[in-house]
């Protein structure tokens, strides 16, 4: 009677759970937005060799507007590419375990998600008009940071410590401008895709 008085809860609990947060996230998510990241940072970095610019090497580097918006085109495709992969697996997993999707849970997080995103990318964007082109790295490692712990209560726990790292490494960065392509790659990349693994492998 124990036994099954402990089984009764462990439902009511996992029942609650499902409907309080959005457990449909998956590892894979991270993973392959990590590697988006990585590649588009090495892509920036051949962009800028293209450029004639040595990014380990130049003291000042002076960015073109065709260069800068060559840039903002690219982080676009890489947030579309890391969105994408993110809905595919998100949905994927939803299905083999037959879980909903489009819950209260689920609207909480991406409100909690866009609101510093969507702050930060205004932000971001005056430090491009501005000229300020050395504070944007740490800035979107800083907004992101704040968005991810912000939605940590409606989804896995778990994720506070990425958004965590996200903040501390913005924070690192601010002190060494004109190495934020590295920060921005290990932030978006090499994090994401340790986060991701892990994810994985507790919720598979």
């Amino acid at each position: 009677m124990n036994q099954k008085h402990q089984e009764d809860l462990a439902h009511i609990r996992s029942m609650m759970e499902r409907s309080s947060r959005f457990i449909s996230l998956s590892g894979l998510s991270g993973v392959f937005a990590g590697l988006t990241a990585l590649i588009g940072g090495l892509y920036v970095y051949q962009l800028f060799k293209i450029n004639g610019i040595e990014y380990f090497t130049d003291d000042h580097i002076l960015l073109s507007g065709k260069l800068v918006f060559h840039l903002f085109l690219t982080g676009v495709v890489i947030l579309v590419c890391a969105f994408v992969f993110g809905a595919f697996f998100t949905i994927r997993k939803s299905r083999k375990y037959n879980l909903p999707i489009w819950t209260s849970a689920t609207k909480n997080m991406l409100f909690n998600l866009a609101v510093p995103l969507a702050v930060g990318g205004i932000f971001c964007l005056a430090l491009i008009y501005q000229g300020n082109y050395g504070l944007i790295a740490p800035s979107t490692l800083i907004f992101y940071g704040l968005a991810v712990v912000n939605a940590e209560k409606y989804t896995f726990s778990d994720v506070k410590y990425l958004g965590f790292s996200e903040l501390i490494l913005g924070c690192i960065s601010l002190f060494y401008i004109g190495y934020g392509l590295i920060f921005w790659i290990f932030g978006f990349g090499i994090l994401h895709i340790a986060y991701g693994l892990v994810m994985f492998k507790k919720y598979k």
